[in-house]
């Protein structure tokens, strides 16, 4: 049976700057976070950096036609904030230059300009001034989200301000897995207040500058779900997974608080990291940090299927499988989770993609609709990721025959039409990604693309799953 989607409903794709533009030291642009962690060893699996990526700075055109080769209506990506204000000083003209040339060469095309302020890259200089635990680094991103805005602000109408802030703290502050590095509860806590803030603070001068425009905030969230709903542990692990990857973000963008639940769990840990992150909070942040939304982007790539009983392996012994992990690091790294003892993932059968994810679209549509009823039935959402990767071979005629991709694509466009049956108010698709790029920790490692990409030609290939997803966009139906 074919069902068609909302007539208005986007179909995109999406990138992020330091995963694809490459130049990284090109026309004043300066160290990023990721080029500086990029060198530490064992930071990345085979010490891979984004010095040349996909090379987009210098390809964006080939790239913006194969775009519109595939039909896409919209494209998401991010602006370099170490290209935009070097060093997190004055605006770089021959930088921000790039972005207005790129967003010209999409409207040409006739695609939607889709712009993330901050998709991970902060100047190293402003980490080296405390990052995303000092407080002054909420005016120096609404200063930079304004020059962003006085170059490209009358030609694009959709804004995102941070994408995926739990990234960005916890796994970036607190697990060290992503840069810049660090292993501290508290510092995590911080980060995460001080990127909720500056988006709501970057809102506030946007809006108040710019009312028509479209503004929001992607968050990658997930559905925790206890192994035995009877199990109070296995309840209290689903919770506490929950409440730390998905409700310390939203509960503050939609009610104004922090979830108490976990303010609680995590004390119990380090009563000292909660002490400083409270001292940080003021009153007023909470209403910048929760201003009226346009659009909440949602990335989803798993779930995860959790108990609070260790899980025996094969041979009798436990097993930890964690999906936030990145293996092939070579270097201390933390959990990501504060509170995450007792918390135990469950292997629970299903296919498992290149990263050791496992696949579930269903938990896509019960993500959607959950965030429609409890937290923004009046705010349209966007799924702004969903993507997967598999070690794709070329075939001896140049192909990409990517079925695993090509299966993945079309059973979580379906599932999120069946959000909207059900109900959600998701009005975009966008899959991650449209190139194969650099997969931060992974380095090249993974390859997520509907476009193959060749890094030592860097000769572009559409895959099977590519040519799949425009015939959905042609047809606009599953």
């Amino acid at each position: 049976m074919t069902r068609s989607f909302p007539d208005g409903f986007l179909f995109g794709a999406a990138t992020a700057a330091y995963q694809i533009e490459g130049a990284a030291f090109e026309d004043g642009r300066t160290a990023s976070i990721w080029d500086a962690f990029s060198r530490v060893p064992g930071a990345v699996v085979n010490a891979d950096n984004g010095d040349v990526a996909c090379d987009h700075y210098h390809r964006y055109r080939d790239d913006v036609a194969l775009m519109k080769e595939l039909g896409l209506q919209t494209y998401r990506f991010s602006t370099s904030w170490s290209r935009v204000r070097p060093d997190g000083g004055a605006v770089n003209a021959a930088g921000i230059d790039f972005y207005e040339r790129l967003v010209d060469e999409l409207l040409a095309a006739d695609i939607v300009p889709w712009l993330t302020l901050h998709h991970w890259d902060m100047p190293q200089a402003l980490e080296d001034q405390g990052g995303w635990t000092n407080r002054d680094i909420v005016d120096r991103f609404v200063d930079y989200a304004l020059s962003v805005h006085d170059a490209l602000g009358d030609r694009v109408q959709h804004w995102t301000t941070m994408n995926e802030p739990w990234c960005s703290s916890f796994l970036s502050y607190t697990a060290g897995v992503h840069a810049p590095g660090r292993t501290s509860i508290r510092d995590g806590l911080l980060a995460s207040h001080h990127l909720l803030l500056s988006h709501g603070r970057a809102v506030q001068a946007l809006r108040e500058r710019a009312p028509e425009l479209d503004l929001g905030i992607t968050l990658n969230l997930t559905v925790a779900d206890a192994a035995d709903v009877a199990d109070p542990l296995d309840v209290d692990a689903a919770r506490r997974i929950d409440g730390q990857f998905n409700r310390w973000f939203l509960d503050p963008l939609f009610r104004g608080a922090y979830p108490a639940d976990i303010v609680r769990d995590i004390r119990k840990v380090d009563a000292a990291a909660v002490s400083a992150w409270q001292e940080a909070v003021r009153p007023e942040d909470l209403e910048a940090i929760s201003s009226p939304l346009d659009a909440l982007g949602i990335n989803y790539y798993h779930g995860e299927l959790l108990s609070g009983h260790p899980q025996p392996g094969p041979d009798g012994e436990p097993v930890e499988t964690n999906p936030h992990e990145t293996p092939g690091q070579q270097r201390r790294t933390a959990s990501p989770f504060p509170s995450d003892e007792g918390i135990h993932w469950v292997e629970r059968g299903l296919p498992r993609t290149g990263m050791g994810w496992e696949v579930q679209p269903e938990g896509l549509t019960r993500l959607l609709v959950r965030i429609g009823e409890e937290y923004a039935p009046e705010v349209p959402l966007y799924v702004t990721e969903n993507g997967v990767a598999y070690d794709d071979v070329v075939g001896d005629d140049g192909e990409v025959p990517d079925a695993e991709r090509t299966a993945f694509l079309r059973d979580h466009v379906a599932a999120t039409l069946d959000a909207v049956e059900q109900g959600a108010d998701v009005r975009g698709y966008f899959y991650w990604s449209l190139l194969d790029n650099y997969e931060w920790a992974w380095g090249y490692a993974k390859r997520f693309g509907i476009v193959r990409v060749d890094y030592d030609t860097q000769q572009r290939t559409i895959k099977q799953s590519g040519h799949e997803y425009a015939r959905i966009i042609a047809d606009r139906a599953i």
